[in-house]
């Protein structure tokens, strides 16, 4: 995995991220690719992506046959696709998406393909032109409650978020849709079903829930360690709610076991 990966210059979530389940998804061939770069031109206090020297770096226009270069090397049956945000670029970076979503679709063999993407700043020209290109499933994390958006993530907006996912369900009625929340932040019970709540009346089919883990002590304070029967019962409350597929754990994000996820949702 990291050769090939390497020798196609090809970065990750996986890494940029400091995912802590990036051995058990190399183990088992599964990475999510991170388009754009791995400078964000936002500041979220949570993220470990650089906010410096982002806007106007280049992009890189073999990018996506790099990536469907490396799904076939690797034999992946389903790809994540993800991204910083790039404001600075006038579509948010729509078109590599769709790029990417293209030749890994142009593969063949019945790839599936899950892109999961930034708010494009709510410009609904963009989103159309990731829908459009054909994933089969588009995610957007709502990240955390609508009480802590100020400090967590001052460029975002938590209705943008949820507007985005509502918007992408009209573009394409069979897309599948999904979101995820951090947790620890200091939220409170019913601010996580409200939050909950809110996804399902946006029309979100797949939700995944985790541990917020600090990737440094200059990032936001980890509040609380959450106890896995509390993910447990929050599990249980959004498919309560009629979420057609639930990751609910310590270590759970969204990109994490996502073909599984997707199949579960596929076969419920």
């Amino acid at each position: 995995m990291r050769r090939i990966l390497a020798e196609l210059e090809i970065d990750t979530v996986c890494g940029a991220a400091g995912c802590p389940n990036i051995n058990r998804c190399f183990s088992a061939g599964q990475a999510t690719f991170l388009l754009l770069g791995r400078s964000c031109t936002r500041s979220c206090a949570f993220c470990c992506a650089s906010a410096k020297g982002a806007a106007g770096n280049a992009v890189a226009g073999d990018e996506p046959r790099r990536i469907s270069e490396a799904a076939k090397l690797l034999g992946l049956g389903y790809a994540v696709l993800t991204s910083v945000s790039r404001d600075d670029l006038r579509d948010g970076g729509a078109a590599v998406f769709s790029a990417a979503i293209r030749c890994l679709r142009a593969l063949g063999g019945g790839i599936k393909v899950e892109a999961l993407i930034p708010d494009f700043q709510g410009e609904s020209a963009a989103l159309e032109i990731v829908v459009n290109s054909g994933p089969q499933v588009l995610g957007h994390n709502l990240e955390t409650v609508s009480r802590l958006y100020r400090d967590l993530r001052p460029q975002a907006d938590y209705a943008r978020s949820l507007n985005l996912l509502a918007a992408a369900k009209k573009i394409n009625p069979r897309l599948v849709t999904k979101s995820a929340l951090l947790l620890g932040f200091g939220e409170k019970e019913a601010e996580v079903i409200s939050a909950l709540r809110d996804l399902r009346q946006a029309g979100c089919d797949i939700v995944c829930l985790g541990q917020y883990l600090a990737p440094s002590p200059r990032h936001y304070p980890v509040k609380e360690f959450i106890r896995p029967l509390r993910f447990a019962r929050w599990a249980e409350a959004a498919r309560e709610m009629g979420f057609g597929a639930v990751l609910s754990a310590p270590l759970a994000r969204s990109y994490w076991r996502a073909q599984e996820v997707y199949d579960e949702f596929i076969n419920a």
